[in-house]
């Protein structure tokens, strides 16, 4: 795993939290192994879970000559360090059924052996490829960081006989470049139990009456920073016109770093690495989520519907996600539509309280710790059914 399996660390530590406690509780002899940037994920995650069946390890510290060595051979290998490679090997070699690689970049812990490869299941979460594909970057070195972000992932995926992906997008891109491997479908989970759903008194008291519009997202990649800029220079403009008493909350990873330029507009809030988004999803009386280009499931438009926060959005925004529009959220693809589906929300409460019940219970049928992971059984069994 790149990260810790930790419900509330990043988002992708979300699922593998799902992943490694429903293999326990089925009583799956589990060795697990986490890359971790963050020493608060690591302690969390050696609490919740005990320590002789899940191994973690920080990123490792190059610099200088080295790290650009190791990029130039390992293209975004950086946080596997050299004794979780070895103690993953050493574990191998004792024996086992399947060996699952969380996300692309897992693949290069054992991309050198032929006889784990043909045990592996590599899962994608999203693809840079499709994410980045428009996108132009004006300094030398994003290029370069682009073009090998899209090399190395088309390469990894080519090296794998089994590879799940989380959307059927993801599924058909894979196929696509590699028709030879056999490629499979399953959504990642959530634990719904760890969030409460915001009743309707309640919203009226988190709320205070005002109209908040809200976008919960990581600024460090493009899908949650094109959607800020949508909506801070495209859909706000003309919703708060509309609505001149409403405000906006933009929260996230390096968001006010990366929104630097829009800190001083009025009613607009924008913060950036807070400890707990809880909060700010139930100041929220709607989410309005459309970025121009995002692959895979999007983790906060889960969290939102758990919670009971309407969604208006773009097909980009509910990927993945078996929704009917207009009853789990509202999906629109340009500008006025996506500001005429937020003002008509906004000012709707019977409209916000159907679509808030019917997603809360969408996520929870389909997204469950039980439901995700029987599927991935059902995939795992048709390895082993090959005999490998």
């Amino acid at each position: 795993m790149l990260e810790p399996p930790c419900p509330f660390g990043g988002a992708a530590g979300r699922w593998y939290y799902v992943l490694y406690k429903e293999l326990l509780k089925r009583s799956y002899d589990v060795h697990a192994f986490a890359a971790c940037s963050s020493m608060e994920n690591l302690k969390e995650a050696r609490k919740l879970f005990p320590e002789q069946t899940l191994r973690l390890y920080s990123f490792p510290q190059r610099k200088g000559l080295q790290k650009k060595i190791h990029t130039l051979i390992r293209p975004f290998s950086y946080m596997f360090d050299d004794q979780m490679i070895f103690d993953i090997h050493q574990e191998l070699e004792k024996g086992c059924d399947i060996i699952h690689l969380e996300q692309m970049w897992s693949a290069w812990t054992i991309i050198d052996d032929e006889k784990f490869k043909k045990k592996a299941l590599l899962n994608v979460h999203y693809l840079s490829s499709i994410d980045l594909e428009f996108t132009a970057k004006e300094e030398l070195k994003e290029k370069i960081t682009v073009w090998l972000m899209k090399r190395t992932e088309k390469m990894l995926a080519a090296e794998f006989p089994f590879v799940r992906a989380i959307t059927p997008r993801l599924k058909n891109k894979l196929h696509e470049w590699n028709p030879q491997s056999q490629h499979f479908f399953s959504p990642f989970g959530i634990d719904p139990s760890l969030y409460e759903y915001i009743n309707d008194s309640q919203r009226e008291i988190n709320c205070g009456g005002s109209k908040t519009i809200s976008l919960i997202a990581s600024m460090n990649w493009y899908p949650g920073l094109s959607a800020a800029k949508r909506l801070l220079e495209k859909l706000w403009p003309e919703l708060k016109k509309m609505n001149p008493d409403a405000k906006l909350q933009i929260v996230g990873w390096g968001a006010r770093t990366a929104l630097k330029n829009y800190l001083n507009l009025p009613d607009i809030e924008i913060l950036e690495n807070v400890p707990s988004i809880q909060e700010y999803f139930e100041k929220s009386s709607l989410i309005l989520y459309a970025p121009e280009r995002g692959s895979g499931v999007k983790i906060k438009i889960l969290e939102a519907m758990l919670f009971g926060i309407p969604v208006v959005t773009t097909s980009e925004g509910v990927e993945g996600i078996d929704y009917k529009n207009g009853i789990h959220a509202l999906v629109g693809e340009t500008d006025q539509e996506l500001i005429t589906l937020a003002h008509q929300l906004l000012n709707n409460k019977g409209q916000q309280k159907n679509i808030r019940v019917a997603a809360r219970k969408l996520i929870e049928n389909n997204f469950s710790p039980e439901s995700t992971v029987n599927a991935l059984e059902q995939i795992y069994d048709k390895i082993l059914s090959r005999g490998l």
